[in-house]
């Protein structure tokens, strides 16, 4: 399958997708899972990516204080979409406090990796999760284990050219 980049960084012709996104990133973003709003949600997240454009709404239903429901809606390119459904699927079945300790990283590890240039769209996620889990606090006080810190999101290493 090939598409224009057009939209991503300028008209740079058309590039081979497999080669550039991995299967399991395609997938995800070929066929998102949990994609629209959960019906009267516990806690909504939003978040954005200014430089890119990129935007994520995450919504969610707890119970109990674990998490048996979560959907995104995602403006953003195929990586952004990849690693929305992939963070919905992560989350599932976690408690509000194993959540917390989610990572960007888990995202990209479950992806199988994504391209250095793509690792944000993964901070998007965790960014989406920590916005959503503190209006679950704020719509619930007291409803949360005791406040831990949210794992912090890095971006890949960079790698220097050798030459």
């Amino acid at each position: 399958m090939q598409i224009s980049r057009a939209g991503e960084y300028g008209v740079l012709g058309l590039i081979n997708l497999p080669a550039f996104y991995n299967a399991t990133v395609l997938d995800h973003f070929l066929n998102p899972r949990n994609v629209g709003d959960v019906p009267e949600p516990e806690a909504i997240g939003l978040a954005g990516e200014p430089n890119c454009g990129d935007a994520m709404r995450l919504s969610l239903r707890i119970q109990n204080g674990k998490i048996l429901d979560a959907r995104f809606r995602t403006v953003g390119c195929g990586a952004a979409i990849a690693s929305s459904s992939m963070a919905t699927e992560l989350i599932k079945g976690r408690s509000v406090e194993q959540a917390r300790q989610f990572s960007n990283q888990e995202i990209v590890a479950a992806l199988g990796g994504l391209p250095p240039a793509k690792i944000q769209c993964s901070v998007l996620a965790g960014q989406a999760l920590r916005a959503a889990l503190e209006d679950y606090e704020k719509r619930h006080p007291g409803a949360a284990a005791p406040r831990t810190e949210c794992a912090p999101q890095k971006p890949a290493p960079r790698r220097r050219r050798q030459g």
